[in-house]
């Protein structure tokens, strides 16, 4: 059961990741395929909630480090983006929500789901980052045995490959969307759909090869810290009667205990 469950997760991603790609290309897709492609978008948003319920009942306990406050935020924030995204999808939509016309708010949804696309694939960018470490124990069971060689041929390629997505960054001027310095997006139709989906996926890429590293330090900050406070101890010192007392506080970072020492003045 909990191996289906973690598959059903695992393609509920990918198919995120495919519906979010698919998504920024809108002139070059027809507007039908954008709009039932952003259902399947909310629809696969609504499943990856309810597969991960837990995670949203736990929120409030525990404690918290550097990496699941960035990580909590970014999902506040995605969750906005999205519900951003689709509430103004549906106001500008002239098929499946045809019927659902407000007069005066064309040039104001429009901005608001673009700020919220290309936002949304930053966001999800370092979501997906941030939880690359599955994706890397998964890859590692393809083989029976860890290989440095293949290890270091790997983190090469994803290299290169954010290399390419900075240098599409620029080209496709995705940081003007992002500043909303352009309202809108230009697309090379000549060239057609392929090159468009090629360097927004390398852009992707980037964006969680920096969500992965960013997670990774976050972790080893945390680790370092906790290493750092495992045992201290804190003296005081009382005298009663003709004997002293000395008492000494040991803690780990999460407990503690109170050790009392009884000295004889002589």
């Amino acid at each position: 059961m909990k191996n289906k469950r973690f598959t059903a997760k695992i393609l509920i991603d990918i198919g995120m990741t495919i519906c979010l790609l698919l998504l920024m290309p809108y002139s070059l897709l027809s507007e039908t395929a954008h709009e039932w492609i952003g259902m399947a978008m909310l629809v696969l948003f609504i499943s990856h909630h309810i597969l991960n319920h837990k995670w949203v009942t736990s929120v409030r306990k525990g404690k918290y480090n550097a990496f699941r406050v960035i990580q909590t935020v970014l999902v506040i924030i995605m969750l906005i983006l999205i519900m951003g995204s689709m509430i103004s999808g549906i106001l500008l939509s002239n098929h499946i929500f045809k019927w659902i016309k407000i007069s005066g708010t064309y040039m104001t949804a429009r901005q608001i789901h673009m700020f919220c696309a290309y936002w949304g694939l930053v966001v999800m960018s370092l979501h997906l980052g941030f939880h690359w470490n599955i994706a890397v124990a998964m890859a590692g069971r393809l083989w029976k045995s860890p290989s440095v060689i293949r290890k270091w041929m790997a983190r090469f390629v994803a290299v290169v490959i954010a290399g390419y997505g900075l240098y599409a960054f620029y080209r496709r001027q995705i940081g003007d969307y992002l500043i909303m310095r352009m309202h809108f997006v230009f697309y090379d139709y000549e060239k057609g759909i392929f090159p468009f989906l090629l360097d927004y996926l390398a852009v992707m890429i980037l964006i969680a090869f920096i969500g992965y590293y960013s997670g990774v330090f976050l972790k080893k900050t945390g680790k370092r810290k906790r290493k750092g406070s495992r045992r201290w101890c804190i003296y005081g010192k009382a005298e009663i009667s003709t004997y002293n007392y000395w008492s000494c506080y040991f803690s780990n970072g999460n407990h503690g205990i109170y050790l009392l020492f009884k000295t004889w003045q002589g």
